[in-house]
């Protein structure tokens, strides 16, 4: 079984990202990490129920990590275009404790699985080969923490809890039928739009709030 981890915005620069939820939910998110292991950094924050919210985007300071970046961070043409047609949050990320098997059965969909950090892997994450988002987002990334979930301790808590996470796709019934076959629990609702877009309706100090 898929269980929400984390969803993502994925955005051209670290203070763009955190401006636009800045911008909706009216909440500063706090830095991160830097992924040494592969050239990109974050900002986080918790939505109630071991599920957090992640701002992530190519570290200008990192060290290319000698293959493709996960998230399509290597593909900053995209990653900007998508941003500014609106689309920022761009996905999702599921955890299990049986990633090989998640693999070896969507291989074409979620790519392989890398152990990261190379040198003393603590979880492993399916990243495609061209570092793609999975179904151009549609699908989740996965993940597998080996047995040691995030520490939702070292993520700040500003009072945000996540109550909605929709995916509006072209061809919902396709996705709604990958999500049922990948046993998801708890999966984002799915409506039938033009173009992949997520809309996550998150209840903040100041009300409910909209996060796209």
């Amino acid at each position: 079984m898929l269980k929400l981890d984390h969803i993502t915005i994925i955005a051209p620069t670290l203070s763009e990202g955190v401006s636009h939820v800045q911008n909706c939910l009216d909440l500063e998110v706090p830095f991160g990490t830097r992924h040494d292991y592969m050239g990109t950094h974050n900002h986080r924050l918790q939505l109630g129920n071991s599920v957090y919210l992640e701002i992530v985007a190519l570290d200008p300071e990192g060290t290319a990590p000698g293959r493709p970046r996960w998230f399509g961070l290597d593909n900053q043409e995209k990653v900007r275009s998508d941003w500014n047609e609106g689309r920022r949050l761009r996905g999702w990320v599921a955890s299990t404790d049986a990633i090989d098997s998640v693999v070896s059965t969507h291989r074409a969909i979620f790519g392989d699985k890398v152990p990261l950090p190379p040198a003393n892997p603590t979880f492993d994450f399916a990243i495609p080969g061209d570092g793609s988002l999975p179904l151009d987002g549609a699908a989740p990334s996965i993940i597998d923490h080996q047995g040691d979930p995030t520490s939702m301790a070292a993520i700040p808590d500003l009072g945000a809890r996540l109550r909605s996470l929709t995916l509006e796709h072209p061809d919902s019934a396709a996705i709604k039928a990958l999500y049922r076959e990948l046993s998801i629990d708890h999966p984002p609702a799915i409506v039938q739009a033009p173009k992949i877009r997520y809309r996550a309706l998150i209840e903040t100090p100041a009300g409910l709030k909209e996060l796209t």
